[in-house]
C-alpha cells in the first residue's frame, strides 16, 4: 500500500523509552473502586444495582441509555457502596455521577456462559455481543465499538484499519499489548472482519515500534486478508482521519465520517477486548495504562480494572517525586491534566503521566497571544485555533462552536510550537466540558419537564375517571319511572 500525507503536524521528542519493552503487570486489586457512569460518548448509562447489593465480577452494573451509550460491569466482585457524584477525569475537575464498589477481594465472577464460535454467529449478533459487553473505542474517542461495526457494515466498508500507531509520546501501552497478546489481537481483528463482512484489513504501526511490526506480522501470517503496515514517526499519525489521509490519500470532510472512504479505524485494544468477549464472554472491565513520566520513579505498563485511581496506579509505580510540575491522563499532548491524582481510570484511559518542569517545558505564565499564525500551520485539522481560545476564554459557547470546536481533536499540536506557551487544548477542554454540562442540565431540566406534563395528566386523568364515576352513581340512584297499564275494561 502507498502512504500520503497530511497537512500539519510536529515532532514532539517520544521518551517512549522510559516505559518501552516493560512487561504487562497486573496492579493489585483496590479496597475501593470507582466507576462514573460517563465513559463513553452517548447518554451516562443507567445503574440497575442499588446500595448495599453484592456483585460478582462482570456483573451488569449500569444499563446502556440511548443508541451510543454502552453498559459497565464489576470490574471485581464486592458491594456497592454508594452511588453518587466523583471527580471526574477531566480538566474541568466537574463530578460525575459513579457507582462506587467496594471490593471484597474474591474476584468472584458472575456466572458466564459458554460463548459460541463467534464465526457461526450473524454480523449482527457479534456486533451486538461487542454491544453488550460494554466495549467502546480504546484509542481514547470512547465511542461505542458495537455502533461503529453496525454502521459501518451498513455503509458498505470495505477495510479495517487497526490503530496501532501510537503517536502520543510516553505512552507504551498498545506497543506493549502487541508484543506479548498479538494472537489475540488478530483473532480480535478476524471477529471484527466477519460483523463487517469486509473484505482486508491494515494494521497501522509507526516505525519506531519495530517489536511490535515483527510480533503481529509473525500473528497475521496466517490470514492473507491482514496487512501490517510501518508507518513514519510523526504526530499525529494515530488520530483516525489522519491516519485515512495517510492511508488513501483522502481527507475526511467537516462532520463527515471516516467510514465515507470504505474504511473503519479501530484501535488494537478494542480488537483486543472483542477477542475477550467472543471468546472468553468476559466485558470489558479493565485496560492497559502507561504509568510513566520524569516524576516517576518505576515507569511501568499496567493491567488495571476500571474505576481504579490514578493515584492507585503512581503508589504501585514508585509514587510521584517532589519534582512533579503536571500530572496527565493520556499522553502530553492530548492528555487532560488532572485535578489531582484521586481520580478514576475509565476505559479510554491509555496513560497516567507526572511529568517534571523540564518535560512540561513551561516558562512562567503564558505570555499574550502574538498571532504569529504558527498554530494555525501545525493544526492538522485546518482550524484557526488562536480564535477558539479567544471564545474559550469569553465564554462564546456559540461562537466556539461555529468555529469548528467539534472538529478540534485536542492532538495539542498547536500548543506544541506556540511561543507565547498558551495551553490551548485546556482552553478546547474546558469549553467542551461545560458544553457538556450544559447538555447535562438541559436533559435534567427536560427530563423534569416530562415528569411534570405526565403527573399533570396523570392527575387529569384522575380527576375525569372521578367525574364519571361520580355521574354514574347519580344516574343508579335517580328513582324508575314505573308505568302502570289500565285495565282494558
Amino acid at each position: 500500500m502507498r502512504l500520503h500525507d497530511f497537512r500539519g503536524g510536529v515532532h514532539p521528542p517520544s521518551q517512549k523509552h522510559l516505559s518501552a519493552g516493560r512487561p504487562i503487570e497486573s496492579l493489585p486489586l483496590p479496597a475501593r473502586l470507582y466507576i462514573p457512569l460517563q465513559q463513553h460518548a452517548g447518554a451516562p448509562a443507567l445503574p440497575v444495582v442499588t446500595v448495599g447489593q453484592q456483585v460478582g465480577k462482570g456483573e451488569l452494573l449500569a444499563r446502556a441509555q440511548g443508541a451510543t451509550s454502552a453498559p459497565l460491569h464489576a470490574p471485581s466482585s464486592g458491594r456497592i457502596a454508594a452511588i453518587g457524584e466523583f471527580t471526574a477525569p477531566h480538566a474541568s475537575g466537574l463530578p460525575l455521577p459513579t457507582i462506587i464498589l467496594d471490593t471484597d477481594g474474591e474476584e468472584r465472577w458472575a456466572e458466564r456462559a459458554p460463548p459460541p464460535d463467534p464465526f457461526s454467529l450473524s454480523p449482527e449478533e457479534v456486533a451486538r455481543r461487542v454491544g453488550a459487553a460494554g466495549i467502546v473505542g480504546m484509542g481514547g474517542a470512547n465511542f461505542p465499538a458495537s455502533v461503529k461495526l453496525s454502521k459501518a457494515r451498513q455503509a458498505g466498508v470495505h477495510t479495517l484499519v487497526i490503530n496501532g500507531a501510537e503517536c502520543e509520546p510516553y505512552v507504551t501501552c498498545d506497543d506493549q499489548l502487541m508484543r506479548e497478546r498479538a494472537g489475540e489481537i488478530a483473532d480480535g481483528i478476524a471477529i471484527m472482519l466477519h460483523a463487517l463482512q469486509a473484505s482486508r484489513a491494515v494494521i497501522a504501526i509507526e516505525n519506531n515500534k519495530p517489536e511490535a511490526i515483527q510480533a503481529m506480522s509473525d500473528a497475521c501470517r496466517h490470514d492473507a486478508r491482514i496487512e501490517v503496515l510501518g508507518l513514519p514517526s510523526r504526530y499525529p499519525a494515530g488520530s483516525a482521519k489522519q491516519l485515512i489521509q495517510l492511508l488513501t490519500g483522502l481527507e475526511t470532510p467537516a462532520g463527515g465520517r471516516g467510514t465515507d472512504t470504505g474504511l473503519l479505524v479501530h484501535n488494537v485494544g478494542t480488537a483486543y477486548a472483542a477477542h475477550r468477549a467472543l471468546r472468553h464472554d468476559r466485558p470489558l472491565i479493565s485496560r492497559i495504562v502507561t504509568v510513566s513520566g520524569g516524576a516517576v520513579p518505576e515507569p511501568r505498563n499496567l493491567e488495571v480494572p476500571i474505576g481504579a485511581l490514578a493515584a492507585d496506579l503512581l503508589a504501585y509505580c514508585g509514587g510521584v517525586s517532589d519534582e512533579r510540575a503536571r500530572l496527565l491522563m493520556g499522553g502530553p499532548m492530548m492528555g487532560q491534566p488532572l485535578p489531582g491524582p484521586q481520580v478514576p481510570v475509565i476505559k479510554g484511559t491509555n496513560g497516567i503521566l507526572a511529568l517534571t518542569p523540564d518535560e512540561v517545558g513551561e516558562a512562567g505564565e503564558p505570555s499574550p497571544c502574538i498571532r504569529c499564525g504558527r498554530c494555525v500551520e501545525a493544526c492538522p485539522m485546518g482550524l484557526l485555533p488562536l480564535e477558539l481560545s479567544k471564545r474559550a476564554r469569553g465564554e462564546d459557547w456559540e461562537g466556539i462552536q461555529a468555529l469548528g470546536l467539534n472538529d478540534c481533536m485536542s492532538c495539542g499540536s498547536c500548543a506544541y510550537v506556540c511561543p507565547s506557551h498558551i495551553p490551548l487544548p485546556q482552553y478546547f477542554a474546558y469549553a467542551r466540558g461545560m458544553l457538556a454540562a450544559q447538555r447535562r442540565e438541559e436533559q435534567k431540566a427536560r427530563r423534569t419537564r416530562e415528569l411534570m406534563e405526565q403527573r399533570q395528566a396523570r392527575f387529569e386523568r384522575q380527576e375525569r375517571a372521578k367525574a364519571e364515576a361520580a355521574a354514574a352513581r347519580r344516574a343508579a340512584k335517580k328513582p324508575r319511572t314505573v308505568v302502570l297499564e289500565a285495565d282494558e275494561d
